[in-house]
């Protein structure tokens, strides 16, 4: 039985191979007709049940057990019932904004329309690759912030680059990690970097309003599609809401995955529902487990868990 490439990591280790043995568990607990014990899910993954205990209670903050009841389809509507976020009062209290979101955590500043209806011309968007909790990101940015993040497991690297590159077909892009790396850092919980993470928002003025909204959704909260166009003053525009989200550039840290459909129901996630409800459930696990700020696997996203 093997315990993996980095079964001798420090116990705080965040890693691409911690994100896979956990999106093998979840994929295993989904296959499963009941929830299974931990020796049946270490078997299942070639591992032994201390190491797989350990790696996955680093990773989301509570046992493989109690992670198994975040999984389940009814956990969306449970996070409706109590950590539903209104965005209204998000806005009355001053949580958000383009200056200050999170306890500075993260900035940003939108393109204007004039520049959106130009499609990227005349801009230089560099590029790169990147470790994180979540798997291999590509991510993209301009001298002013990140204005990309994709996931390149499920889909490769050159989709997932032609993904963000075919929203500025006229930009030039260049592969220049270097340009990026402190921002992705920052980004993924690197002590070393806080408050330093940067977004540069390109989208048409309404997808702004829209993305500014979600960056409102603290961790570990959810909101719907009809919430969100009501908080923006467009109480009828449910439908361009949701097409709003899902073209929102920068996964995890403009959060839309915390969007549900009013029912309950996850509704769609541009990288994959089962990664949709894998970032929620682990939000809500680790603020449930009230991890401390500064662990070493911070969630992502404007803030930290």
């Amino acid at each position: 039985m093997s315990d993996g490439p980095d079964s001798g990591a420090p116990p705080g280790a965040c890693s691409s191979y911690h994100f896979r043995v956990i999106r093998r568990a979840i994929e295993v607990i989904d296959r499963a007709a009941a929830p299974l014990s931990l020796d049946a899910l270490a078997q299942e993954l070639s591992m032994s049940p201390a190491h797989f205990q350990r790696l996955f209670s680093q990773w989301v903050g509570v046992s493989p057990k109690r992670y198994q009841q975040y999984l389940m389809l009814e956990h969306a509507r449970d996070l409706l019932r109590r950590n539903f976020t209104t965005l209204d009062t998000v806005a009355e209290l001053g949580l958000s904004g383009a200056g200050r979101l999170h306890d500075m955590f993260l900035r940003w500043e939108a393109m204007s329309p004039g520049e959106f209806s130009r499609r990227g011309e005349g801009l230089d968007i560099r590029y790169g690759y990147f470790p994180s909790p979540f798997g291999e990101v590509v991510a993209t940015g301009t001298d002013r912030g990140l204005c990309g993040l994709g996931f390149t497991a499920d889909w490769g690297r050159a989709r997932a680059l032609d993904d963000l590159v075919a929203r500025w077909p006229r930009a030039r892009f260049t592969e220049q990690p270097d340009a990026l790396e402190g921002w992705v850092s920052a980004a993924f919980g690197d002590p070393a970097q806080p408050g330093k993470t940067r977004l540069h928002l390109i989208g048409a003025p309404f997808q702004i309003k829209v993305w500014e909204a979600l960056l409102a959704i603290p961790p570990g909260h959810v909101t719907t599609y009809s919430e969100i166009a009501r908080a923006i003053g467009s109480p009828r525009a449910v439908r361009a809401v949701g097409t709003a989200v899902g073209r929102n550039p920068v996964s995890v840290l403009i959060p839309c995955h915390r969007v549900l459909r009013r029912s309950g129901a996850l509704g769609g996630y541009h990288w994959g529902v089962a990664f949709k409800r894998a970032l929620l459930a682990r939000e809500s696990a680790r603020r449930d487990a009230a991890t401390p700020p500064g662990q070493p696997c911070r969630d992502p996203g404007p803030g930290s868990a």
